[in-house]
């Protein structure tokens, strides 16, 4: 195996059609009243948690 190069590469432009075409795009959902709440994230979960150990 060879080691890095010291000429850096030129660089390229992508083939046509290659790169992605992106448009946000904002879906609204409704949820019922009566559905229950969806389970937190982890990052919540996990700051919960901590927040707890640290009231003990």
């Amino acid at each position: 195996m060879t080691g890095p190069s010291s000429t850096p590469r030129g660089e390229h432009a992508p083939a046509p059609g290659v790169t992605w075409q992106t448009e946000l795009v904002r879906v609204e959902q409704f949820v019922d009243d009566d559905a229950p709440d969806p389970r937190p994230n982890r990052q919540t979960r996990r700051a919960l948690a901590r927040a707890a150990r640290r009231k003990k």
